[in-house]
C-alpha cells in the first residue's frame, strides 16, 4: 500500500484548536503535558514511573476476568511489571465496528508500541482499546455503512449499551452481502456487547498484543473511589474545568464538552442517568431515585460500579486505572482532553500525551484511474461540490473564460470619458462612474452565462467528477468517517496488514493511500512531498 501525505490543513477538515495543537503553538502549551514526540516519551516514561504496583494488580485480575471466555488472549501478566506501560485510543461500541476511522484508531494504537517497544527496549509496550460500554447514546452505535447500504440494530434495550445483548444482530449478519465469520462468532456466541466487541477486536488485533479493557468493574472502580466522593461533595472538576474552557475561549477558540456540577450518571441494569444535586439531596434524572448525603456516599463505598463518569472525568479514571503514556484520539477528542489538565492537576494524576489517530482515505484502482483522467489533483477532491467545478471546467476548458482583459478595457474608456465629462461639467462625475457600474456589471453577468455554457459542454465530464467525489466523500463528509471498514476487508482480507505496515502513529497527515504497484506519484498533487512503500 501506498501512502501519499497531505497537511492536515489543506483538507478544510478540522478545526482550528486541533491545528493549532498539532502545530504546537506557544498559546496552547499550559493546556497539555508533554508534545507527542519519540524524544519526548522519555520524560512521560518517567512521569508515569510511579505508577501504583496495586493498582497493576486490579488491573489485571479485572482483565483475567474479562477475558476468560477468550481463549487466545495476549498476555496480560506482563501488566504487573513496573517496566510495562500502554498506549491507549477507545471509542463507542459501533456495531460491526463503525466508522472506518476507529479502526485507524487502534492501527495508530498498535503501531506506536512498536515504534515504542523499539526505541525504548527496556520498557514494554501494550496498545490498549477502552471500550466505552457505559455510553448510553445507543442511536449513535445503531448503524454502519458498507457498499452505500445504511444497516441499523432496532432494539427496545435501554442503558449503558456493553451491558445489551448482541444476539438481535443475527438479523444483520443475515442480510450482509457475505457471511463475516469473526462478527458470526462475537454477536451470536456473546451474552454483551462488550464481550463481543472484546470478542472480535481480539481476532481482528488479538495477535498484535492489542488488550480491550471495560471500565464498567466494580473493582477498577473502587480505584475510582476518592474521585467518587470528592465529586459527589465538592464538586471540584466544574470549576476547573470551566476555568480552563474560559481560557480557551478567549483565545478564540470552539469547546468540546461542558462540564457539570456533578459529573457522574448512576449506572444500573436498563439505566444511565445524571447524578444532581438539590439542596441537601442527590437525585437521579428520569428515576424516582433520591439520596442523602450519607446514602449516597454509603452506596458508593458499597457499589462503586454505580457511578459511571461522563465525558469530564472519564478520561481521569482511565488514567488512574491504566500505566498509560498516551491517548489517541480525533480531532473532537484531543480538543475537549485539552479542557481537562487542571482536572488532572488538581488529583495529581500526570497527563497523558495526546496523539492524533492516522487519518486517511482510501482509493482504490478505478477511482484513481478516473482522476487521473480528468486531470484532478487531491487536494481538489476536498473542495466543495461549486469550487470543484468551477475549477475543473476552467482548468479543461481551451477557452478563455475570464473577461479581465475586456474589463480592464473598459476601465480605461471610461478613465477617458470621465475626464471629458468633468472638463465640460463637474456634476457629471457621479452619472458616468454609474454608467461604468452598470457596464461592468452587466461583462460580470456574461461571463457568469460564458462559464455556465462551458460546463453544459463538459457536462458528461463533470458528472464523472462529481460521481468520484461522492464516492471517496460518502454523504459529502470524509471517507474514514461515514464507510465501514468491511468496505475494503471484504474485497482484500489483507487490508489491515496493509494499514499496519503503512501508517506512521507519529506522523501528523492526511494520508491518501492506494494499491498501485511501483514509484509513481498516486497522481496529481502539489503538495505531496513523500511516498511510503513499506516492505
Amino acid at each position: 500500500m501506498h501512502c501519499q501525505p497531505l497537511p492536515l490543513e489543506t483538507t478544510g477538515a478540522f478545526p482550528p484548536l486541533f491545528l493549532d495543537y498539532i502545530s504546537q503553538k506557544a498559546h496552547l502549551q499550559p493546556f497539555y503535558g508533554h508534545f507527542p514526540t519519540l524524544s519526548n516519551f522519555e520524560k512521560q516514561i518517567k512521569d508515569k514511573s510511579q505508577f501504583p504496583s496495586e493498582h497493576r494488580a486490579v488491573l489485571v485480575k479485572a482483565l483475567e476476568r474479562q477475558y476468560k471466555n477468550i481463549s487466545v488472549k495476549p498476555d496480560l501478566t506482563i501488566l504487573n511489571d513496573p517496566n510495562t506501560f500502554v498506549v491507549t485510543t477507545g471509542h463507542q461500541l459501533n456495531i460491526f465496528t463503525g466508522p472506518l476511522y476507529v479502526i485507524y484508531k487502534i492501527v495508530t494504537a498498535v503501531n506506536l508500541a512498536r515504534k515504542l517497544q523499539a526505541a525504548y527496549p527496556d520498557a514494554k509496550f501494550v496498545p490498549v482499546y477502552w471500550m466505552a460500554t457505559e455510553d448510553h447514546d445507543f442511536d449513535e452505535i445503531s448503524y454502519f455503512n458498507l457498499f452505500g447500504k445504511k444497516y441499523t440494530w432496532q432494539t427496545q434495550q435501554r442503558g449503558a449499551v456493553g451491558r445489551m445483548t448482541p444476539r438481535e444482530l443475527g438479523e444483520a449478519l443475515k442480510i450482509l452481502p457475505e457471511r463475516v465469520p469473526v462478527f458470526e462468532k462475537a454477536y451470536l456466541q456473546c451474552d454483551t456487547l462488550a464481550d463481543a466487541v472484546r470478542c472480535y477486536m481480539n481476532e481482528l488485533f488479538g495477535a498484535e498484543g492489542l488488550v480491550c479493557i471495560d471500565g464498567d468493574d466494580a473493582e477498577l472502580k473502587r480505584l475510582f473511589l476518592p474521585v467518587v466522593e470528592s465529586e459527589l461533595l465538592h464538586q471540584e472538576a466544574h470549576k476547573i474545568s470551566n476555568a480552563t474552557t474560559q481560557k480557551l475561549e478567549a483565545e478564540g477558540y470552539h469547546t468540546q464538552i461542558t462540564p457539570r456540577e456533578i459529573n457522574f450518571f448512576y449506572l444500573v441494569d436498563g439505566l444511565r442517568e445524571r447524578i444532581v444535586k438539590e439542596g441537601d439531596i442527590y437525585r437521579v434524572l428520569n428515576s424516582d431515585l433520591v439520596f442523602s448525603k450519607e446514602e449516597i456516599i454509603a452506596i458508593a463505598h458499597q457499589h462503586p460500579e454505580r457511578f459511571s463518569p461522563n465525558v469530564v472525568l472519564r478520561p481521569l479514571y482511565q488514567e488512574i486505572i491504566l500505566p498509560n503514556l498516551a491517548y489517541i484520539g480525533g480531532p473532537s477528542e484531543v480538543p475537549y482532553w485539552l479542557q481537562l489538565k487542571g482536572i488532572f492537576d488538581h488529583f495529581q494524576v500526570p497527563f497523558p500525551m495526546l496523539l492524533p489517530r492516522n487519518f486517511a482515505l482510501y482509493i482504490n484502482s478505478a477511482s484513481q484511474k478516473r482522476a487521473e483522467k480528468l486531470g484532478v489533483t487531491v487536494e481538489e477532491l476536498f473542495w466543495d461540490d461549486v469550487k470543484l467545478r468551477k475549477t475543473f471546467v476552467e482548468k479543461t476548458s481551451s477557452l478563455s473564460l475570464e473577461l479581465t482583459e475586456e474589463k480592464r478595457a473598459i476601465e480605461e474608456v471610461f478613465v477617458a470619458i470621465l475626464r471629458k465629462a468633468i472638463s465640460i461639467d463637474k456634476t457629471l462625475e457621479g452619472a458616468v462612474n454609474a454608467e461604468k457600474t452598470k457596464v461592468l456589471n452587466t461583462l460580470e453577468n456574461v461571463e457568469k452565462r460564458l462559464k455556465k455554457a462551458e460546463e453544459r459542454n463538459y457536462e458528461t465530464e463533470v458528472n464523472q467528477l462529481l460521481g468520484l467525489k461522492s464516492k471517496l466523500f460518502p454523504n459529502g463528509s470524509l471517507q474514514e468517517r461515514s464507510d465501514n471498514f468491511l468496505n475494503f476487508y471484504l474485497n482484500d482480507n489483507t487490508f489491515l496488514e496493509k494499514l499496519l505496515g503503512t501508517f506512521d502513529p507519529l506522523d501528523f497527515s492526511f494520508n491518501i493511500l492506494t494499491d498501485e504497484e511501483g514509484d509513481e506519484e498516486v497522481f496529481s498533487s502539489e503538495n505531496a512531498t513523500r511516498r511510503i512503500n513499506p516492505a
